[in-house]
């Protein structure tokens, strides 16, 4: 179990085992001190993000194995980059986000009312 916190300041819960995500590919935005990225945004991706991402030299839809990454479609739950995520949320293609699952870390990037405004789950 994962002992960060997710931007509500509770225990950070998994953002998505089947595709194994996080950057520690153990199902949780966790951070650490490899992770310069900031993997740190449970989002449900979708179609404008996934071509959003792809476009800005990002394809998250190839898969690459080598890297234990399956290739993502739409609907799926990934630790997406806090500034890619952000990068999308200022052209309007932010994918939704699970807050249970985002790692409080975020908010060194990303306002939480910002966050909230694109929330799958209940909002404190």
């Amino acid at each position: 179990m994962s002992r960060d916190l997710n931007v509500l300041g509770e225990p950070l819960t998994p953002c998505c085992h089947d595709p194994k995500t996080g950057f520690y590919r153990d199902g949780f935005c966790r951070l650490g001190p490899d992770d310069v990225g900031i993997h740190s945004v449970c989002a449900m991706v979708t179609e404008a993000f996934l071509a959003f991402s792809r476009a800005q030299g990002n394809d998250l839809v190839t898969p690459r194995p080598d890297y234990g990454f399956p290739g993502l479609i739409p609907g799926d739950r990934w630790c997406l980059c806090a500034h890619r995520w952000q990068e999308a949320a200022q052209v309007g293609l932010a994918p939704p986000v699970l807050l249970s699952g985002t790692n409080a870390k975020t908010l060194e990037v990303i306002p939480l009312r910002t966050l909230q405004q694109h929330a799958l789950d209940a909002v404190h």
